[in-house]
């Protein structure tokens, strides 16, 4: 197993809106992008066990023309809000850094 911080040349995370957050996550090359979707480590309960949001909150789209994939889901709590301790959604990308990606066979 290889965790996707040492396969994903980009692992970032944004505010879209003051209630919606995004997660970039961006490849190199075709091979370790095909990899990830292959073995599909990154899905709708995954997210969800990660950041404690319903599985059918969470949107995971795949750009294969651009290796990438974005995951939208709902902040923890408003953007500015008295318990928003990350206001512009930057450090919210941390968790996804030791999701486990299979070894090619």
């Amino acid at each position: 197993m290889t965790r996707l911080c040492e396969l994903a040349k980009v692992i970032r995370s944004k505010n879209s809106k003051p209630f919606t957050l995004i997660f970039d996550i961006i490849f190199e090359g075709d091979i370790t992008y095909d990899r990830v979707k292959k073995f599909k480590a990154i899905n709708n309960q995954v997210i969800s066990e990660l950041y404690k949001v319903p599985p059918t909150d969470i949107l995971i789209t795949w750009f294969d023309e651009g290796r990438a994939i974005k995951i939208t889901m709902p902040r923890p709590v408003p953007q500015s809000s008295a318990q928003d301790s990350d206001q512009f959604g930057g450090q919210q990308y941390a968790p996804l850094l030791d999701i486990e990606i299979p070894d090619e066979r």
